[in-house]
Formats: C-alpha cells, sequence, structure tokens
C-alpha cells in the first residue's frame, strides 16, 4: 500500500494530505525520465570523448597498422623506383647504344595522367594525402614499367636482327680507294663552285673518273630512281632504305644499274660516276641519313679503312675546301 504523503498548511497550521491526479503522476515521470535521458546522454558524451569503445579501439588499432604498411609500402616504392631508373639508364646509354639506337624520350618515360580525377573515391578522409600520393606513386611506376618492357623487346629484336642491322648500316666507301682521285668535298659549309655563295653540302663528293663503279654502302632496297641529264640538282641518282633508320643517296651518275624495289648488298655495283645535274666534273655525291637527317658520311666508312687512312681522312675534312657540285 502506498505510503501516504502531506504537506504543512500555514494557514490552517495543520498537516494537509496531498492527493496526486493522474496528470501529476505523468508530469512527475516525464520529469523523471528526461532527466534520466539528459544524463545519459551527457554521460556517454563525456565517456566516449576521453573513453574509447572496444570496437573503436580495433578500428583505430586497425588504421595504425594500414598507416604503417603505407609507409613501409612508400619506402619499397623508393627503392623499386631507384632500381627501375637504373635500368631506364642502362637501356638508354648502354644497350641503345651498343645498337645506334636512340634512347627513349625523357618526356615519354616521365608522362602523367591526364583526364579526370582518378583518385577522387580515396579522397575526404584522415589519411587521404597518403593514400592518394602512393595510389599515383603506383600508377606511374605502373606505366613506366610498361613502357621499359616494350623497350626491352625493341632492344631483343635488335639483338636478334643484329648480324643483319650490321650488315645494313652503311659502313664503306661508295667508291674504291684504287679508283678514288680525290675527295673534292666535306660535309658541311662550303663554297657553291656554280652560285659561288656559302651554302651547306649534306654529303661528301668522291672524285673519280666517269664510269667507275658505284658501290652500295649497306644492305638495303632500292627506294627512288630518278634518270636525269639535266644541269640542276642531283641530276640522276639513287637511294637506298637500308633499314634501322638509314638511307643512302648516290648522285651525278653517269648511269643507273639497279631498279626501283630491288634488294641490294653491301658492296654491290649499282652505278657509274658521272657528271649529271649541278656538277662541275665527273663526281659522286654521296649522302648518309640517320631518321631522315643528314649526317656527316665520314663516319660511316670504317669498313674498308685503316685507321691510318682514316684519321687523314679526317684532318682532309677539317681543311675545308669548296665542293664539286650541289
Amino acid at each position: 500500500m502506498a505510503k501516504e504523503k502531506y504537506r504543512f498548511n500555514p494557514v490552517s497550521l495543520q498537516f494537509d494530505q496531498i492527493n496526486h491526479t493522474f496528470r501529476d503522476k505523468l508530469l512527475n515521470f516525464l520529469t523523471y525520465f528526461s532527466a534520466s535521458i539528459v544524463i545519459a546522454v551527457l554521460y556517454f558524451l563525456v565517456f566516449s570523448h576521453f573513453f574509447d569503445l572496444p570496437k573503436e579501439k580495433i578500428l583505430k588499432r586497425e588504421v595504425n597498422q594500414l598507416s604503417l604498411q603505407y609507409e613501409i609500402l612508400n619506402k619499397q616504392l623508393d627503392h623499386i623506383s631507384y632500381v627501375l631508373e637504373d635500368i631506364q639508364n642502362r637501356d638508354d646509354n648502354i644497350y641503345r647504344v651498343v645498337f645506334n639506337s636512340d634512347p627513349i624520350p625523357k618526356s615519354i618515360r616521365t608522362a602523367g595522367f591526364g583526364g579526370v580525377n582518378r583518385y577522387a573515391e580515396l579522397e575526404g578522409y584522415n589519411n587521404s594525402e597518403l593514400v592518394v600520393e602512393t595510389a599515383r606513386r603506383l600508377d606511374i611506376l605502373k606505366k613506366q614499367l610498361y613502357i621499359q618492357s616494350i623497350s626491352y623487346d625493341e632492344v631483343t629484336d635488335m639483338a636478334l636482327n643484329k648480324e643483319d642491322m650490321l650488315a645494313s648500316i652503311p659502313s664503306i666507301q661508295p667508291v674504291a680507294i684504287r679508283d678514288l682521285r680525290r675527295i673534292g668535298g666535306y660535309y658541311g659549309m662550303r663554297i657553291h663552285p656554280i652560285h659561288k655563295i656559302e651554302m651547306f653540302h649534306q654529303g661528301m663528293d668522291f672524285t673519280a673518273p666517269r664510269g667507275t663503279d658505284v658501290y652500295s654502302t649497306g644492305n638495303g632496297m632500292v627506294t627512288r630512281v630518278h634518270n636525269s641529264r639535266a644541269r640542276s640538282g642531283y641530276g640522276t641518282f639513287i637511294e637506298i632504305d637500308h633499314g634501322y633508320g638509314y638511307k643512302t643517296l648516290y648522285a651525278h651518275l653517269d648511269e643507273v644499274l639497279v631498279r626501283r624495289g630491288q634488294e641490294v648488298k653491301r658492296g654491290d655495283v649499282i652505278g657509274l660516276v658521272g657528271n649529271t645535274g649541278a656538277s662541275t666534273a665527273p663526281h659522286l655525291h654521296y649522302e648518309v641519313q640517320r631518321n631522315n637527317r643528314t649526317v656527316d658520311p665520314i663516319h660511316y666508312f670504317y669498313g674498308d679503312m685503316s685507321p691510318e687512312e682514316f684519321d687523314a681522312m679526317i684532318q682532309m675534312s677539317m681543311q675545308g675546301g669548296s665542293f664539286m657540285g650541289y
């Protein structure tokens, strides 16, 4: 049985019995219940701020482990980047030099990624910067490894075809030393014999009697044959594509002994020395092109010259002189 409660009445100076209605009881209940909820919430907030729940402790431990793993991964990426850079240097400065091939441009090796943000889904977290940077470095390494694998495929092909490459690269004189009277012009700036002005001479002139044999300086295919007796330009000339980025041109010929599309070997007679085109005397104008740019032919005579003869030719090249034709 519930205890009865009384309240002192100062007017009557007596204790009056308290009679609670249902509404009063409900209000009292709600007041105590609300106060309990508020206290519980405050307690939870204070407790959660200063103390971690078991699940939170587990999650924080896992986050710390992941951060540590990312840091270790970045150190490993540093080592991999160093090794890859060494491989790239060997590729450009050793392997490709051996096979006389141009290195891969740095702009291709280090090209980035354009377009949309590839790492948007990794942003917005506490460790986003570390995660995004690691993902970015992995992508760059994957691309560089892909480019390097393609490069090694090319080097492997060059190694397998080395014998053919060595036979194709120009390496002998186009006119035999026994038939050569003199070299009338070298690669570089010279005085044009007809126009009497300084012009760039893109090849070498070999003075020899009309009808002297002209030899292919490497294996290849005849890509151009031009027969002309006009007193301008190259006159009658032959162009040979040797592959591997090399081409040779033989100009001012008196006669062509090959046809377009014909395969030739080093040492094959392809024409005869003449005096066609812009020429002042019988001679052969000889050019070497590498990757569609003319280069000094003097560096491609090592196949049939002694060191002394080659050194003498270098000295004559440094002395300069006018050339025999265009």
